[in-house]
């Protein structure tokens, strides 16, 4: 498995062909079921919960570039991680960690900084987050999911949909971060549910931690397009106050079934952006929607970041 990601996927390279470079396959059923059965033996080595449950975040990650931005969306990152209680870990669902056929958690003591890309200054490529992993907290995740089996690995570490948005909330990285792969071969339905038992971490005190964007298709993006509170094109704009109005009912089997939301044929082409907003709508489940920003980059990219709890 290769990490780097070619330029041409900021222009819309297919999903198969990406799906091959920074998703994993696991060897086969009884390696999972093995490795699942190791995991849950060991499910009760986490460290003791702080009292205060976590609460739950999605973040609109865009470009990697907003690693090395000062603009207003990692100004409000950075007043975010302030606001937020003290995790004792994160656990990251990342839309640049793709799987097929299994979901993976990252078992790393140290993982690493992924430049999973192409095409940018040497700054970006120097950015290091060298939080800590967790692996007893990794384990208590996998015992946690119900729908399917999940894999610890080392293959993976830290992508830029991580650390790109961790560095303005926690720009300390001595928080541990851990990451759960998203499973590709399964619909929206299953990624809402994993989120779902994922929220039992949350009373041992970890953050779960969705990072894509709403509306997310680098093909029919404005470059160049100043950031703003508005979307440049109309089915963006109309996707992202779907999503808007349907959180505010907490319409989640609308948001599920996010194909039928008015614009989501140009604004979800590719649902690796968006699945991860499902994961947090899961462990956020009956909880109000709080919107912590909102507006767009690149004239179609929706940077809305949410709070559950």
């Amino acid at each position: 498995m290769t990490m780097k990601k070619h330029p041409s996927e900021y222009s819309g390279q297919s999903m198969r062909t990406e799906l091959g470079r920074r998703g994993f396959l696991m060897s086969s059923a009884l390696g999972a079921t093995a490795a699942l059965a190791s995991l849950c033996s060991l499910s009760h080595a986490a460290a003791g919960a702080p009292s205060q449950r976590m609460p739950v975040i999605f973040i609109g990650h865009g470009s990697p570039m907003n690693a090395l931005a000062d603009n207003a969306f990692t100004r409000r990152l950075a007043a975010w991680g302030r606001e937020l209680p003290r995790p004792s870990a994160i656990l990251s669902i990342s839309a640049h960690w793709l799987s097929r056929g299994a979901t993976g958690v990252g078992m790393q003591e140290r993982p690493k900084t992924i430049h999973d890309f192409g095409g940018f200054p040497q700054a970006l490529f120097d950015v290091e987050y060298p939080a800590p992993g967790h692996p007893a907290l990794a384990r208590e995740a996998a015992g946690a999911v119900k729908p399917t089996a999940v894999v610890g690995t080392e293959q993976w570490g830290l992508d830029h949909g991580t650390w790109s948005v961790l560095k303005h909330l926690y720009p300390k990285a001595d928080i541990p971060v851990f990451q759960l792969s998203i499973d590709y071969d399964k619909p929206a339905a299953f990624h809402y549910a994993v989120g779902r038992d994922l929220a039992a971490l949350r009373d041992k005190g970890v953050l779960v931690m969705g990072s894509g964007n709403v509306v997310h298709n680098l093909r029919a993006t404005d470059r160049g397009t100043i950031d703003g509170p508005k979307a440049s094109r109309p089915w963006a704009q109309s996707f992202d106050d779907a999503v808007k109005a349907a959180l505010a009912g907490r319409d989640d089997r609308a948001l599920i079934g996010y194909e039928k939301l008015e614009g989501a044929s140009t604004a979800v082409a590719m649902p690796d952006h968006y699945f991860p907003f499902l994961y947090a709508l899961g462990a956020g489940a009956n909880e109000r929607a709080k919107t912590t920003f909102e507006g767009f980059q690149s004239g179609t990219l929706s940077m809305r970041c949410l709070q559950f709890g």
